[in-house]
């Protein structure tokens, strides 16, 4: 197969299965784009524009159903943007953060498998959190998005719903707004850093348009509250690889 189709294809499949569960796919493209061979300075800048264009499809598709709640959101987003740049400044050797970020994601893919069944529960008994514990959280996310090249998601769902803070589906519309805002500021910080984007892009954003597209539908109305923490798992699965051995 042609290695441009191959790469398109990939990111279409990252875009539906990271969508399903409102995230954007940013480590899903960076794994791709890794296993083709494409420079470090194109893949975080492309895989931001990529989480730009998959995440606000979910933020309207997730808003537009109920599915979203501004108020969790904005102390989240008023201190990770900020430090979402910073992070897209900075250059730091990825064996300080990979493994111990890989571990993490991989103890919560562990946590939602075990406890998919207990979703309806967990789901009843969610409130809001406190300033004290989402200013700072929010913060510490919107840095290791910028480092990592990515949205932020990853990181803010197992958070929320650890912590009972937002039932499952609203938890996916918090995460593709916190992905949007964050992959912007991240991408701002990138380019000004590290250069352009490539001529390429506008081919992958189509596939990822697609991609996009049918994850959240999946995600809004088709996938039971399990299936969504179960497809969760297994987007921090394949977060958690690209951070060990991407």
């Amino acid at each position: 197969m042609d290695p441009a189709l191959a790469l398109a294809l990939l990111i279409f499949a990252a875009a539906t299965l990271y969508s399903s569960v409102g995230h954007a796919g940013a480590s899903g493209y960076l794994a791709a784009m890794a296993l083709y061979g494409l420079a470090p300075e194109v893949m975080r800048p492309s895989a931001l524009a990529l989480n730009i264009v998959v995440a606000a499809i979910a933020t309207y598709r997730y808003t537009r159903v109920g599915q979203n709640d501004w108020r969790i959101l904005l102390p989240f987003a008023l201190t990770s943007v900020p430090m979402a740049f910073i992070g897209g400044t900075l250059h730091v050797p990825p064996e300080v953060y990979r493994p111990l970020v890989g571990a993490v994601l991989l103890a919560s893919a562990v946590q939602f498998v075990r406890t998919a069944t207990q979703a309806p529960q967990d789901d009843a008994r969610a409130a809001p959190p406190p300033l004290a514990a989402a200013l700072p959280s929010g913060a510490a996310l919107g840095l290791l998005a910028g480092l990592s090249g990515t949205g932020g998601g990853i990181f803010l769902s197992p958070l929320i719903l650890m912590m009972h803070w937002a039932p499952t589906r609203r938890t996916s519309g918090i995460a593709a707004s916190f992905i949007l805002v964050n992959s912007i500021a991240g991408l701002a910080g990138t380019t000004f850093s590290i250069g352009a984007l490539p001529e390429a892009l506008p081919w992958w954003a189509a596939a990822a348009v697609a991609g996009g597209l049918i994850g959240t539908q999946l995600g809004t109305r088709v996938l039971p509250i399990p299936g969504i923490r179960l497809a969760l798992a297994a987007v921090l699965v394949v977060a958690a690889w690209k951070m060990f051995f991407g």
